[in-house]
């Protein structure tokens, strides 16, 4: 009963990390997995305090042989292991309705826009000469509802700058021709535009 209740909450935890992601095979089968996984060797060590030393020094172990995921991934996997420790600990009920209600508010916080979602960064490399605090102020305008300065940095021995911008887009179609127009000004050096909610997401 206790494997089969955190297969299920492993159904639950691969089915919240994957929804409107582009999660891979193997971390979905990782999630499926981890809850029966932790509740096999809960059950193993009854008890036993040497036993579970040594679990938890391997368990510890698992860190160092991981690459960095990011918030969601490293919440997603909680979830598995807290649900298996619920199984092991025999709380069946608790486990499931504790997985689908993370489940349900992970779902949740993808389908509803966040604030940060509408924001996009801004990279443009330009030569030193350029007065970078008014060259590009008519196309924010003319492009942006918001935009803002967050960084400056030098580069190429100091004869290039790179500008980092937090902008808001008044229409996401007219993307390309934003772009268009600061390689016209920088002379035709390096312009990226990235997602906010991406690049932030990383713990």
């Amino acid at each position: 009963m206790c494997l089969a209740c955190a297969f299920v909450c492993g159904l639950l935890a691969c089915f919240a990390a994957s929804f409107r992601t582009n999660a891979t095979k193997s971390y979905r089968t990782s999630l499926l997995l981890i809850p029966m996984i932790v509740t096999t060797v809960i059950l193993m060590v009854n008890g036993s305090i040497g036993t579970g030393i040594a679990v938890a020094g391997t368990f510890s172990l698992v860190k160092f042989r991981s690459i960095p995921g990011d918030a969601k991934q490293i919440v997603s996997i909680f979830l598995a292991v807290a649900s298996g420790l619920a199984c092991a600990c025999g709380y069946v009920a608790l486990a499931i309705l504790f997985t689908i209600i993370v489940a349900g508010v992970m779902c949740l916080t993808a389908v509803v826009p966040m604030e940060n979602d509408k924001k996009l960064g801004l990279q443009i490399l330009t030569p030193e000469s350029t007065n970078y605090m008014v060259e590009f102020n008519d196309l924010f305008d003319k492009y942006t509802r918001k935009h803002g300065l967050s960084k400056v940095k030098t580069t190429q021995m100091g004869s290039l700058y790179k500008l980092y911008y937090t902008v808001e887009m008044k229409d996401g179609s007219k993307l390309r021709e934003f772009m268009d127009e600061l390689r016209c000004r920088n002379g035709n050096l390096e312009v990226m535009i990235y997602s906010l909610a991406e690049a932030g997401s990383e713990l």
